[in-house]
């Protein structure tokens, strides 16, 4: 009768163990249903799913891989696995696949007990746990430190909004990040990412600023507040802004351009996409003087935001053509998505207020960085605890992955 094997060792990894473990099954003809196999601090965890075929005994093959796991110094176990559970586990591919990324300085023992509780309390399964994000030395005293592992979990998700809810809930109380969207083949194959600028790619809001000049700042920011929040509409509150700064002269602009502060990672996100061909977008409801600076500083392919008016070399107090709200940035993703000839599954959507929101529900996918509380909650992933770098590990990329400049 056919016998079904599950094999498992462990033990110091060393080059040439895999092989050897192979020759021996090779040698009797035995197939491979599943194999997986990990590392963690050089020691190995490897495990296969054999078939012994009709013809052979399975006696012999135990006795010489027993004999190969002494001389290598590991150990190895051997479970029988009945026809039925066989059946039931290739049953299950058919099941949903998703992927939790759990982003955070350090990772702690206590948040991946919070998180794969709530896991486990929606009957997900974990299939592997895998670390994207490089090595922490015990030494390092550098408060900007990256960490992220990466869940994948199998199974049938009966209250999407619910599991959701409950992982944001622990986020603030753990200093985490989690975000957690479909496995699916568009998950590696994004191809363009858009930003809002203000409190997004830089630190700050550059009407504030410009506000400050014109000694209106409190009036302004106030204003400003209440658009982020989504409690005033964003195009009266912007011609509201806009009015205070009525003869301004326009060279202040430059000055505030050169101290505008970027926000921490996107240098290195930038310089990542741009050697691994991603197009970029500014889609602001700022001004396009500052996004065409960044737009130097930054290799970014297209930038789109407001015009302010200028006369004898003053701001008026206006803004020239269409406003670019939060309608106008969805609509300016499907037209560059267009433009690419990619599909909207492969772009990438970030951004911190209420006016973001639409950009953000019609990408592939989409984040809410550093939000304020009502993009967060309503915006599928969010990051606020690391640096918008971290947006590589909510596509895929590992920090091993980075290329060399």
């Amino acid at each position: 009768m056919r016998e079904l094997l599950l094999i498992n060792i462990t033990g110091p990894d060393k080059p040439g163990l895999t092989s050897k473990i192979a020759a021996i099954l090779s040698g009797y003809n035995v197939p491979v249903l599943d194999i997986g196999q990990a590392v963690i601090h050089n020691h190995l965890s490897l495990g296969m799913l054999v078939e012994v075929p009709r013809e052979s005994a399975s006696s012999p093959i135990l006795k010489d891989l027993l004999f190969c796991a002494h001389t290598l110094g590991i150990q190895i176990t051997f479970t029988p696995v009945a026809d039925d559970e066989y059946d039931g586990w290739v049953g299950e591919q058919g099941k949903p696949r998703y992927l939790l990324s759990l982003l955070s300085r350090k990772i702690s023992a206590e948040q991946l007990k919070r998180v794969s509780s709530i896991v486990a309390a929606h009957h997900l399964n974990i299939d592997t746990i895998s670390r994207l994000s490089g090595r922490i030395p015990l030494d390092n005293g550098d408060n900007h430190t990256r960490a992220c592992v990466e869940f994948s979990l199998r199974g049938t998700l009966s209250d999407e909004n619910l599991f959701r809810e409950q992982l944001l809930a622990i986020t603030d109380s753990l200093g985490i990040d989690i975000a957690f969207q479909e496995d699916n083949i568009f998950r590696r194959n994004r191809r363009m990412v858009v930003f809002d600028m203000d409190s997004t790619l830089i630190t700050s809001e550059v009407i504030d600023e410009l506000a400050k000049e014109a000694g209106v700042g409190e009036e302004v920011s106030a204003i400003t507040e209440q658009a982020m929040r989504g409690e005033l509409d964003f195009n009266e509150s912007l011609q509201r802004r806009v009015a205070q700064l009525k003869g301004l002269d326009e060279h202040v602009m430059e000055s505030i351009a050169a101290r505008l502060q970027l926000t921490e990672g996107a240098e290195r996100l930038f310089g990542n996409l741009k050697r691994l061909g991603y197009k970029t977008a500014i889609l602001s409801g700022g001004f396009t003087y500052f996004g065409h600076y960044l737009q130097k500083k930054l290799s970014i392919d297209y930038v789109y935001a407001n015009t302010l008016e200028i006369e004898n070399g003053c701001l008026t107090g206006r803004v020239l053509g269409r406003v670019v709200d939060g309608a106008r940035k969805a609509e300016l993703l499907e037209l560059l998505a267009e433009k690419e000839n990619i599909s909207l599954e492969q772009t990438v959507a970030v951004g911190d207020g209420a006016n973001d929101l639409p950009m953000l529900g019609k990408a592939g996918l989409g984040i809410a960085f550093r939000a304020k509380p009502i993009v967060r909650e309503r915006a599928k992933q969010a990051i606020s605890t690391l640096g918008l770098d971290a947006i590589l590990y909510l596509m895929g990329f590992r920090d091993r992955d980075e290329l060399a400049e």
